[in-house]
């Protein structure tokens, strides 16, 4: 399964990390959370990559 982060981007397109380490259920919430609060800025959940043993 592995986990999750929720990402925002910005009007000019930067992008930075708002919570990371969740379950994809848990990140697509909080997502969604975000943009009902109607901020012009575009959130996106993304599946975090395995760490290396």
């Amino acid at each position: 399964m592995g986990t999750h982060r929720v990402m925002r981007q910005d009007d000019n397109g930067n992008r930075f990390p708002v919570a990371d380490g969740l379950e994809r259920a848990e990140a697509e919430r909080l997502a969604a959370e975000f943009e009902a609060r109607g901020h012009k800025q575009l959130y996106r959940v993304e599946a975090e990559a395995a760490e290396a043993p």
